[in-house]
């Protein structure tokens, strides 16, 4: 996926606990585990408004678009790694 999601980096700046921002945000831990780790398929504005009140950032601080031959360099990299 060409999205990049860079919610652990706000987290780190902000020293909060993902458990703090997903009560914050009003969002399950887990379903805050499936975006902060890039599997979302998708996310609502609304939630991304939160995310943003609450981390005091613009969206553009928390995704990032990155070329897909990036993603596949980093894939392959894995694969390699764990070969």
């Amino acid at each position: 996926m060409p999205i990049a999601v860079d919610i652990d980096v706000m987290l780190a700046r902000r020293k909060m606990a993902v458990g703090e921002l997903a009560d914050r945000v009003g969002i399950t831990p887990a379903n805050l585990a499936v975006l902060k780790n890039g599997r979302a398929k998708a996310v609502r504005f609304a939630t991304l408004a939160a995310l943003c009140e609450v981390l005091e950032c613009q969206p553009g601080d928390l995704l990032r678009w990155e070329a897909e031959a990036d993603n596949e360099a980093e894939a392959e990299d894995e694969e390699t790694a764990g070969a």
